[in-house]
């Protein structure tokens, strides 16, 4: 059959939703010279990632360290500040003119690649390869060969919990408060990343946090260790954890300024000026009409797809969030590009293993392959190697003498198996081992390797003689 035949269909391929996962998608189903479109209100081009999640997120974090003088304070003293009072205005500048640029970046990229944005909600009909597309001015049915579902996620609510009040954040509405000096006292209700991240942010601009953790211990998938200084870390900076509790109901009062009570499972209350719930996010499948098609969903929304992205329906795909953990922009990214591969009959190499991650807190942690406890349960002989940052001179340079890199390796082999890294540049230095491990090396080439000095690589080795330092002290 000739793959560029004419198809009875309006598009070879329809993409639900503009995130990471469908804007990656739909520009590689472009490159492979296929018809896209790509559905969404114009409003919302780059989903939640650009508008209220990882985009905005992540510069409200450059903002707050800035401001703040957060990374000044080991040469200063934990007093110092760049700026005495800091409004949300001057927090949100930035968010604004970052947005504001990468949504110019997004609608550039789609326009040269001949990807058709499609203003509007998608849903499916009865009808097979077939989406309604409603607008407030229109309705009409697209058809496509394929269709890949990326319509990404909201925050997960509770109807108990006052969201109208002013003082009640959701992590979408956290983003846009625009107004006032930032509260001095935030209860944060979840300890997973998004919520640790906030967390960490407002202790570093002198609020004090109390995160609110249902489960006994916080982030089981990333390397106890690392977890463990991290929570030092931001005790230091003025966190509070509440672990293994549960909220009950929570009061928000009209006092001046605001408050908000959290009343635990435990007995004990909680009193701030504002409260953020970060209990996970919401697949925003439920407005899809899947069952038309006959898809089921998870029970929290998610839908199950193979190893190829590819739904229970052969020509319908789903990538990023609405598939589950680890729900990150980079797996996104590549998700939806390996989907739109694959229904094209293309090769393509999918190392799920191998994917780094990265957690915006402050420190910010970054890791790639296995931790301890996933090796001591595989039966892995391992061994450790170690770098603290304050060995290292750029660390000292830099002021931040409190992170850590972890290597993990085959204590037979020396193969790497894990990078963990806490510490200012940790989403960038995982690249580096990221890279090794890609090509099956060994701690020797980390050994081996000269870095800049003074640079913070410098740490991978220092990590690897003080890891190959254990195996000849044996």
């Amino acid at each position: 059959m000739n793959a560029n035949a004419p198809t009875p269909y309006d598009y070879d391929l329809l993409v639900i939703g503009s995130g990471p996962a469908g804007h990656h998608g739909a520009i590689e189903a472009a490159k492979l010279g296929k018809r896209v479109g790509i559905i969404d209100k114009s409003a919302d081009l780059g989903g939640v990632c650009l508008h209220t999640g990882t985009i905005p997120s992540k510069t409200l974090r450059e903002a707050v360290l800035y401001l703040s003088g957060f990374r000044q304070r080991s040469f200063y003293g934990r007093g110092y500040r760049l700026k005495a009072r800091i409004h949300i205005q001057d927090l949100m500048f930035r968010v604004n003119e970052v947005i504001k640029r990468q949504y110019s970046v997004i609608e550039d990229q789609l326009q040269r690649h001949g990807v058709q944005v499609i203003d509007g909600h998608a849903s499916f009909t009865a009808g097979a390869h077939t989406l309604k597309v409603s607008s407030p001015h229109a309705e009409r049915e697209l058809s496509a060969a394929n269709i890949l579902i990326s319509c990404g996620t909201r925050p997960a609510r509770r109807e108990d919990i006052p969201f109208a009040a002013l003082q009640v954040f959701d992590t979408d509405e956290f983003i846009k408060v625009t107004e006032g000096e930032f509260p001095k006292s935030v209860i944060v209700v979840g300890g997973g990343v998004i919520g640790l991240e906030y967390a960490s942010m407002a202790a570093a601009l002198g609020s004090e946090v109390t995160v609110v953790e249902v489960r006994d211990s916080l982030l089981p998938h990333v390397d106890a260790e690392i977890t463990q200084a991290l929570m030092y870390q931001l005790r230091r900076a003025g966190v509070t954890f509440r672990l293994g509790e549960k909220v009950v109901s929570v009061e928000a009062l009209d006092t001046t300024p605001l408050t908000t009570v959290a009343h635990l499972e435990s007995g004990k209350r909680l009193i701030a000026e504002a409260l953020l719930y970060a209990v996970g996010r919401q697949p925003n499948t439920d407005m899809l009409n899947l069952a038309a098609v006959g898809i089921p969903m998870e029970p929290r929304g998610h839908l199950k797809v193979n190893e190829a992205f590819q739904t229970p329906v052969p020509y319908i795909y789903a990538a990023g969030d609405v598939v589950g953990f680890p729900s990150l922009a980079s797996t996104s990214m590549e998700q939806g590009r390996l989907a739109v591969r694959h229904m094209f009959g293309e090769v393509a190499e999918n190392r799920p293993e191998l994917l780094p991650f990265g957690i915006y807190t402050i420190p910010e942690i970054s890791m790639v392959g296995k931790n301890e406890i996933q090796l001591t349960q595989e039966k892995v002989p391992y061994e450790v190697g170690l770098a603290q940052f304050d060995e290292v001179a750029k660390a000292q340079i830099t002021g931040d003498q409190s992170g850590l890199l972890k290597l993990i390796f085959h204590a037979e082999t020396l193969q790497l198996l894990g990078i963990h890294i806490l510490g200012d540049n940790a989403s960038e230095l995982v690249h580096i081992g990221q890279t090794v491990m890609m090509t099956g090396g060994t701690i020797e080439a980390l050994a081996k390797t000269v870095f800049n000095y003074p640079s913070l690589a410098e740490a991978y080795r220092v990590a690897a003689m003080n890891g190959l330092d254990k195996l000849r002290r044996r």
